[in-house]
């Protein structure tokens, strides 16, 4: 073959020795277990040799090992957190952010809850990774179906926010603090549209909602020392259930259309009922001026009878006499008159008074 060793007691491989182990000892290539042999034997000479252990040896190391359990108590505190520290499981501090040591494991151990960030939780609908609204989801259904005051059910879609006020109450009076925060959130929402029509939710004034909503939070929070506090609640969907929504758009529709027929009955009222009112006073105002007018006359007349009847007595013939020229007047003052002189005799003079008045028309020929 051509890599047979040709020289120094021959050979069958390329590596030399006396077989085909190519690891063999032959020279041209190495002693693998020499190597471990001497690995072996210094390893055994830095404790002491193969018969024992160097005790200063033994103390180097167990020096390292407390060094770095010792080491193992450094800790760093984000700027959004606070560390709180326990000690065999007991609350002893909190340390702020920054660089902080505490004993090492299990003597102590450090928590860190971040306590400036706000929370979100929504309920009645879940968001996929992608930020869209997950529809089909049996939990979120049953979680946003509310019974409203007047019995009706709504569908009803709101976020939380909160955050940690108190971490030692958040870390050790409830167990699950966002299962917490998410049932009573539910909770207090129904309370609250439980005392309310349909029509708060739909269509009045939300943020009314919203407010008592987070005041109810805070109250039932607070009385399980759950150290949160609720930021705010934000309602953002509140409509009729899918199944019933065609039904109660009509019944909306009707309800507008009634209402704007009233609006314009209303109108129609507030235009008509002044009008007749106002004609209504214009007329008894009438009426009373006319009786005013009347009554006063009637005064007038008996007080001037009287008066003459008293000057009648005291001159009857002066009075007499004045009473039938005042009465002559009043009847000739319309009357046609013709004057006669008597003086002309033979004739009978003639003097047109009236015409005197109203001359008679020129005829046509005459300029």
């Amino acid at each position: 073959m051509p890599w047979s060793n040709q020289g120094n007691g021959g050979g069958n491989g390329p590596w030399g020795g006396g077989g085909n182990n190519p690891w063999g000892r032959g020279r041209g290539g190495p002693d693998l277990d020499g190597m471990l042999k001497e690995a072996r034997a210094a390893f055994q000479s830095g404790f002491g040799g193969p018969g024992g252990v160097s005790p200063r040896m033994i103390g180097l190391v167990l020096l390292v090992l407390a060094a770095l359990w010792g080491l193992s108590g450094i800790y760093t505190v984000n700027p959004d957190s606070v560390g709180v520290v326990l000690r065999f499981g007991r609350f002893v501090g909190i340390t702020r952010p920054g660089l902080n040591y505490h004993l090492p494991y299990p003597i102590e151990e450090v928590l860190t809850p971040a306590v400036t960030r706000v929370n979100k939780l929504d309920v009645g609908y879940r968001v996929g990774a992608s930020g869209e609204t997950v529809a089909d989801d049996d939990a979120a259904a049953q979680e946003s179906l509310m019974l409203t005051g007047d019995e009706n059910i709504v569908d009803i879609n709101f976020s939380v926010f909160w955050q940690i006020n108190d971490p030692e109450a958040y870390l050790f009076n409830i167990r699950h603090p966002e299962g917490t925060v998410k049932m009573v959130a539910e909770s207090a929402m129904r309370e609250i549209i439980g005392q309310l029509p349909i029509r708060a939710p739909l269509f009045e004034n939300r943020q009314a909602i919203n407010d008592r909503t987070r005041a109810r939070m805070q109250e039932l929070l607070d009385f399980y020392h759950a150290g949160i506090t609720v930021v705010q609640v934000q309602l953002l969907k509140a409509d009729p259930p899918a199944e019933v929504i065609d039904a109660f758009n009509d019944v909306q529709r009707a309800k507008a259309d009634q209402e704007r027929l009233s609006n314009e009955a209303d109108a129609y009222s507030n235009n008509v009922v002044p009008v007749a009112r106002g004609e209504a006073q214009r007329t008894i105002q009438e009426a009373q001026a006319y009786k005013q007018k009347v009554v006063a006359l009637a005064q007038g007349e008996s007080k001037r009878f009287l008066a003459m009847d008293q000057a009648y007595r005291l001159a009857p013939d002066i009075t007499g006499r004045r009473l039938y020229l005042e009465t002559m007047e009043d009847v000739l003052k319309n009357a046609q008159k013709v004057v006669i002189d008597p003086e002309v005799k033979g004739v009978v003079p003639y003097l047109p008074l009236p015409g005197l008045k109203t001359p008679s028309p020129k005829p046509q020929g005459d300029k």
